[in-house]
């Protein structure tokens, strides 16, 4: 990549880890807040992915918006904004042949929609 001398003072696993936490970061910065429901909830999902997937060392994202929340809150309007505790994604970043997974999840013993390095290859 040309980009390569602004990161010369990391190593490529920080550039895979930091290129997974800046994809996101974007996700839940991006589309936290959007209009979803039980009938739209799988073309958002096709369009987090596709938008995640044109980042920089991304080569997989995996989206799934719980539906049973979706459900549980039912109202007159028939949608509800997305929060981070709908959403279960999985980041695959790759750099110079270091693959990191990076997840979110709504951690329950936590109370919080976390995101963390799940895998280090």
């Amino acid at each position: 990549m040309s980009d390569e001398k602004y990161f010369k003072n990391i190593t490529p696993r920080e550039r895979a880890i930091f290129e997974g936490a800046i994809t996101m970061g974007a996700l839940f910065h991006q589309f936290v807040g959007t209009p979803v429901s039980l009938e739209s909830a799988d073309s958002l999902e096709k369009a987090i992915k596709t938008s995640l997937e044109l980042q920089p060392c991304i080569m997989q994202v995996d989206v799934e918006i719980n539906r049973e929340i979706l459900k549980d809150t039912e109202n007159e309007y028939q949608y509800l904004s997305l929060t981070g505790e709908m959403l279960d994604v999985r980041v695959v970043s790759e750099y110079n042949g270091i693959k990191i997974v990076m997840r979110m999840e709504y951690v329950e013993d936590l109370h919080y929609p976390l995101m963390y390095v799940e895998e280090v290859d």
